[in-house]
Formats: structure tokens, C-alpha cells, sequence
């Protein structure tokens, strides 16, 4: 019905054209019957008197038309001689519109203010982004360069001595050092942290004995954390479980094939989920 009368408000109404154009025709066979002879004015004939005020009533009739339509062109689109009729169906949609037309407006101007607050918003967060960040960056101190172990010659004194085979001794003795030394650092072991599902035959199988059997694995480099039970489906629950391995000495098809060697209990093994430490 809105669009109905949105399309309306885009036409030139004339409601009152077929009054005027009756007005005009009778006008003109009046002219034309003046000109042929066949109205005689007579001012003491009645008949004659009242063809004059039915002209007159033609003219007024013509000149009120020209009116409604100089009026028409005037106030636009023709919508002033539409609503001075008695069209209750064009005030009923037209008024919608109207109505329609003030919520458009009300709805845009909440949009507006919320992308204003919006990008008022963003543009602070900005802001603040770019201010704590500087000062993070400028407490970074940066790194200083570890010493060179390998530098054995600056405790040796080369002129001091002119035995070259004491000074070759020296030399090896400070290599020896350094490299006892380079020995003596602990190397890094790389551990991943890996969660497990052990998944039972059926939901009469006994999880904790399932859990118990799955802690007797014993291995270098292998240390089993914390457990829970995870309802699956239809009353059957999975063991989830924890285990900390050293990646050269513990891998995960040792952890699977070693699970699964409890077919009695254990269906099948997943890893969920694997993070090196």
C-alpha cells in the first residue's frame, strides 16, 4: 500500500476534468450557435433571459475550471484538487505515506548516531592502542651480545715468553677449558604436551579400571598428568588424559600402541590435542 502510494504522489491528479471539459464543450456550441443566428437576444424575453444565465453559468463554470487548474499547476503535482475531493481512500493512503515517510526519518537519524558513537569509539580504542604501545617499545632494552667464549687469546701474554712450545701448551690448555665448559651447559629438551581420548568397548566397561591400566605405563621421559571423563553418547563416557613426553625419548605411536595393548578395555585411542612446550 506504500509503495501504492509513493507512485501516486509521482502523478498529476485532475479529479474535476470531465466537469470542465462538459463546461467547455456547452461553451463552444454556445459561440457556435451565436455565430450560425440561432440565439436571439431579447432583454423582455424570459426564454431569452435564461438562455443569457446559462451562458453565464457555462463562462463562470470555464473560468472556475481554469482556476483549478492555473491552482493545479501552482501548488504541484496536482494533489490539492485530489484532496479537495471527497476521496477517503487517497487521504487513508496518503496519510500512511506521511506516516512512513516520519519513522524513515527517525530510524536514519538512530543510525546515524550510532555509527557516529561507533567510529568515536574505534578512533579512541586507536588511540589508546598507539599510546600504550610506545612506551612498551621504548622499555624493550635490547639484547647485549653474549661474550665470545672462543676469544682464548686475550689472558696470554705472547711477549712475555719466548718458548713457543709453553705458549702452544697454553693455547691448548685455555681450548680445553672453553671446551669444558661448552660441555658443562645444559642442552635444551624439547617436551610436548599431548591430551589423549581413550575411548571403552561399551558403557559397562569400568573407566577407572581403564585409567588405572593407563597410568601403569612407565617410560623415560614420560609423566602423566590430570584425567577426566567425558560423556560420549547413550550413557558410555571416554577417559580424556594429560601426559607431559620428552619428544627424543617418548612419541606418540608408543603412547597409542602401548594404550590400545589393553583390548579388553581400550576400543581405540585419539589425540586431541598436541602443543610443543
Amino acid at each position: 500500500m506504500a509503495c501504492a502510494a509513493a507512485a501516486l504522489m509521482q502523478e498529476n491528479i485532475w479529479v474535476d476534468k470531465f466537469r470542465v471539459q462538459d463546461a467547455e464543450m456547452a461553451y463552444h456550441q454556445a459561440l457556435a450557435s451565436q455565430r450560425a443566428g440561432l440565439v436571439v437576444q431579447s432583454a423582455t424575453n424570459q426564454s431569452s433571459g435564461g438562455e443569457e444565465n446559462a451562458g453565464s453559468d457555462i463562462i463562470n463554470e470555464i473560468v472556475r475550471a481554469r482556476e483549478n487548474i492555473k491552482n493545479s499547476l501552482t501548488d504541484g503535482v496536482g494533489l490539492k484538487i485530489g484532496v479537495g475531493v471527497d476521496n477517503p481512500e487517497l487521504q487513508a493512503r496518503l496519510s500512511a505515506v506521511e506516516q512512513e515517510n516520519k519513522e524513515l526519518k527517525k530510524v536514519t537519524a538512530s543510525l546515524q548516531a550510532s555509527v557516529a558513537e561507533l567510529t568515536a569509539r574505534v578512533n579512541a580504542l586507536e588511540k589508546a592502542a598507539g599510546g600504550s604501545s610506545a612506551p612498551t617499545a621504548a622499555k624493550a632494552a635490547p639484547a647485549k651480545p653474549e661474550e665470545d667464549e672462543d676469544d682464548d687469546d686475550d689472558d696470554i701474554d705472547l711477549f712475555g715468553d719466548d718458548d713457543d712450545d709453553e705458549v702452544e701448551k697454553l693455547k691448548e690448555e685455555r681450548k680445553k677449558e672453553v671446551d669444558a665448559k661448552k660441555k658443562k651447559k645444559p642442552a635444551v629438551i624439547a617436551k610436548s604436551s599431548i591430551l589423549l581420548d581413550v575411548k571403552p568397548w561399551d558403557d559397562e566397561t569400568d573407566m577407572a579400571d581403564i585409567e588405572k591400566n593407563v597410568r601403569t605405563i612407565v617410560s623415560d621421559g614420560l609423566v602423566w598428568g590430570a584425567s577426566k571423563l567425558v560423556p560420549v553418547g547413550y550413557g558410555i563416557k571416554k577417559l580424556q588424559i594429560m601426559c607431559v613426553v620428552e619428544d627424543d625419548k617418548v612419541g606418540t605411536d608408543f603412547l597409542e600402541e602401548s594404550i590400545t595393548a589393553f583390548e579388553d578395555l581400550v576400543q581405540s585411542v585419539d589425540i586431541v590435542a598436541f602443543n610443543k612446550i
